[in-house]
């Protein structure tokens, strides 16, 4: 590219202005999100996924509730007419059971996920900041990461969630998964929640990536950074929202499979994925598939804004400090 470009301007300016144009692209990319050391990459997704889970885990409690297909589950697929019966049964404390879990697996999770997101997305990106199906890469291969550092805990967190949970606290499920059920069990929903997350993350990020990009457009490159926070806030609302409701079905898949056995949960032979859509489909019909879909949307896409500003905020100050200390110095 450069060289086609290049006879172009003054003979003069073809040496010096000649490595420039092929660098360019990557250091604007690099102006725009990076900048950052990989440990800095790793507390921001950290902070943001520990901030997003934690503000909308009384919306993630209703929604593993509806979900969940068992003798003692709440009947009505309501938001409405679940929140009541939890609320009824186990008071305000019944929407935060099993919130250590998260607090467990959500940090180091999201340092994951983000991390291997922004490395990816440099990698594959070869300096095009606008490259969606860059993003959307980056994004499968952050979900398979993060998975499997979350899901141990993300079990434990929806086994908690469960209204009548046996367990008593964190420390005891997994005590006591593991003296039952064996390390298998902690892992028994990773394959789904993969099939799930890569699309999920793949809509996710390319959706984020073009709506942010949009927006900027404008609201202006200038803008200044409450302006910014807030196409950070609107484009993860969106991602979150589309992303949410096109993997319900997977989503309730994988809450079966988390919650198998326990509180009178139906129990899947295999464990397979067609297993339980089977068992689903006899039980529910296809709206089956669904249960759940709007706390899982009201969750998202608040979640995502939340999760989104925080993390680009941090970024921001971890910015300014690497700047304080040494201008001029890109990673």
């Amino acid at each position: 590219m450069a060289t086609d470009v290049s006879p172009k301007f003054q003979n003069p300016d073809l040496i010096p202005v000649q490595k420039p144009p092929e660098y360019h692209p990557e250091t604007t990319s690099t102006a725009a999100h990076d900048g950052l050391h990989f440990w800095q990459f790793m507390i921001a997704g950290s902070f943001a996924g520990m901030v997003e889970h934690l503000a909308m885990f009384p919306i993630d409690t209703v929604k593993t509730q509806m979900q969940a297909l068992k003798s003692c589950p709440i009947k009505s697929v309501g938001v409405n007419q679940a929140l009541q019966s939890i609320l009824k049964n186990d008071g305000v404390k019944g929407l935060y059971r099993g919130i250590g879990a998260m607090g467990l697996g959500a940090g180091p999770a999201h340092a994951v996920y983000f991390s291997v997101y922004e490395f990816c997305k440099k990698s594959f990106s070869f300096g095009n900041p606008n490259n969606s199906v860059a993003h959307a890469a980056s994004g499968v291969f952050a979900t398979v990461a993060s998975d499997a550092v979350f899901t141990p805990m993300d079990m434990v967190k929806q086994r908690l969630q469960l209204s009548g949970s046996c367990y008593n606290g964190v420390w005891d499920c997994v005590r006591r998964v593991m003296r039952e059920e064996g390390v298998g069990a902690f892992y028994a929903s990773y394959r789904t929640t993969v099939l799930m997350n890569a699309p999920f993350t793949a809509v996710h990020f390319a959706t984020y990536e073009a709506v942010k990009r949009g927006l900027m457009e404008i609201s202006g490159e200038e803008s200044v950074s409450d302006e910014r926070l807030v196409v950070h806030a609107t484009a993860g609302a969106a991602a979150g929202a589309l992303a949410a409701a096109l993997t319900t079905p997977l989503d309730v898949v994988k809450t079966q499979l988390q919650c198998q056995g326990v509180c009178g949960c139906d129990r899947f032979v295999s464990g397979s994925i067609r297993d339980v859509v089977g068992t689903i489909l006899k039980k529910d019909g296809y709206s089956g598939l669904f249960r759940g879909w709007m706390p899982r949307m009201l969750f998202h896409a608040p979640a995502a804004a939340i999760c989104w500003s925080t993390y680009e905020a941090t970024k921001v100050l971890f910015q300014d400090l690497n700047d304080s200390k040494s201008s001029g110095n890109v990673t």
